[in-house]
């Protein structure tokens, strides 16, 4: 395959830093399909999606975009944008299909060829060994809200790493805690699809634990590898300055932002977040924060939009500011609402804010210990219709990742040591409660033949990438 990048030579106006990593995401469940074969178990998300009504015209990720029987196509795209990294997820019951016990090596050699496939391209791998695909055995004994099942991923996490670990040396243990949690186990908008906040307290607790307990035990193996987790990160604001809106994004940041920074980086718990809690019996025990807070080599950063939020009384209203709103009802006011501010949406609906991702980084170097940071994902889903010609013009997209490459560009220039980013995402793919109906993709594919067909974004993006930065503006 020809490569994506163009021949011109002029310096950028905003360039990155030199090893700065250029990357693209993906979540196997979202793209890799074949649930049925080799020895892959059922997950969470095979059950939610077979449930009426969970998922927009009951779609579900049975076939995706069959990455597992065309990964190697995959990664010459990859390659032809020049790609420097690649960050993928490893399906859990693929690769051990009640989540306990027996391992199914048929499904981690699939990593194995992967992972050579992109070795082989000068492509360095990510994987992230939790995106949400719990093996339902696990959920039906209790799931996330179970400590057992954080005891059980470190066992899953240690013989991924063993296996690939010698290969892969940088591993993100879970990916937005927040949304497994809260979306899981309190709104039900993904799967399990349950409805108690006090069982989505204990989730969170123990994925945060998972994750510390995973970290020991790949670090163990190999303790040159570098691990860190994931975490989906807001800039919150009041809608006005009046104190019952102040004190609703006091709520809003807590549960959304210092609920896993807090724990992971500082050792602890926010106070004022266990106060807000206390209702629901939320009391993790103190021993556990040692193990949550392992020191970790790096932290990836998801970021899509601002959250804008008001303490009054007034409609609850979904809006484009907050694209996980359902949880409000119960962060401890009976008023906390999601409120538009008037910025333009993508095709979720979702507003774009650039500065927000600005403020989100500086935050983090201000605030909490340094350490490398990454975006991990970052982008904007539209819904595309190739032209006649083939061609699939999405100058949203383009619009949407320079504005936020701006804001690396501009926290990078003060200090942040941000060192790479990657965009959410390399193909379009099944879009969890949306089911295909939402396009994040710097490449298209049909969903009846899997034919790709790179877009406008992704020419774009592989000359920001040739160039190691930023063309000027037009």
């Amino acid at each position: 395959m020809t490569s994506l990048q163009d021949d011109t030579s002029a310096a950028p106006a905003a360039p990155f830093p030199t090893g700065f990593r250029w990357g693209a995401a993906t979540a196997a469940y979202q793209i890799e399909g074949a649930a049925g074969e080799g020895g892959r178990g059922p997950s969470i998300w095979d059950t939610f999606c077979r449930t009426p009504g969970k998922v927009l015209n009951g779609e579900n990720g049975d076939v995706a975009v069959d990455h597992y029987h065309r990964f190697r196509e995959d990664v010459a795209l990859m390659s032809s944008l020049g790609l420097t990294a690649y960050r993928f997820s490893i399906s859990w019951p693929r690769v051990q299909p009640t989540g306990a016990g027996s391992f199914n090596s048929e499904g981690l050699d699939f990593y194995r060829r992967l992972v050579d496939a992109l070795l082989e391209a000068g492509i360095e791998p990510w994987p992230t060994l939790y995106h949400w695909d719990l093996p339902q055995p696990l959920e039906d004994k209790g799931g996330w809200p179970e400590r057992e099942t954080a005891h059980r991923f470190a066992e899953y996490a240690a013989h991924v790493h063993a296996a690939l670990g010698d290969r892969v040396h940088h591993w993100t243990t879970v990916n937005e805690p927040w949304c497994a949690a809260f979306l899981g186990y309190a709104s039900g908008e993904h799967a399990p699809g349950r409805r108690d906040p006090s069982a989505s307290l204990l989730a969170a607790h123990h994925l945060l634990l998972g994750h510390g307990l995973a970290v020991d035990a790949m670090r163990a193996e190999t303790p040159g590898n570098r691990f860190g987790a994931a975490v989906n990160l807001y800039a919150v604001s009041p809608a006005t300055d009046a104190p019952e809106d102040v004190d609703a994004a006091r709520r809003i940041d807590g549960l959304q932002n210092r609920l896993f920074l807090d724990p992971l980086l500082l050792g602890r718990y926010p106070e004022d977040v266990l106060a807000d809690t206390e209702r629901y019996g939320f009391a993790p025990p103190d021993a556990d924060l040692a193990v949550i807070s392992r020191p970790i080599d790096q932290l990836g950063i998801n970021y899509y939009s601002r959250h804008t939020v008001a303490g009054t009384p007034g409609e609850a209203t979904q809006t484009a500011s907050s694209p996980f709103s359902t949880y409000s009802p119960w962060v401890g006011s009976d008023h906390v609402r999601f409120v538009p501010a008037g910025r333009p949406v993508t095709g979720m609906g979702w507003e774009i804010d650039e500065r927000g991702l600005y403020e989100v980084l500086t935050r983090l170097y201000r605030e909490y210990p340094s350490l490398p940071l990454y975006i991990t994902e970052n982008g904007a889903g539209y819904d595309e219709t190739p032209d006649g010609d083939g061609t699939v013009q999405d100058a949203g997209r383009i619009a949407y990742i320079d504005a936020h490459l701006r804001a690396c560009h501009d926290a990078i220039s003060e200090g942040v040591p941000l060192h790479g980013y990657f965009t959410w995402s390399l193909l379009d793919n099944f879009e969890w409660a949306w089911g295909y109906s939402k396009r994040f993709g710097l490449v298209h594919v049909d969903y009846a033949t899997q034919r790709r067909v790179p877009k406008d974004s992704a020419r774009w993006y592989a000359d920001v990438i040739r160039r190691g930065g930023l063309p000027g503006r037009a």
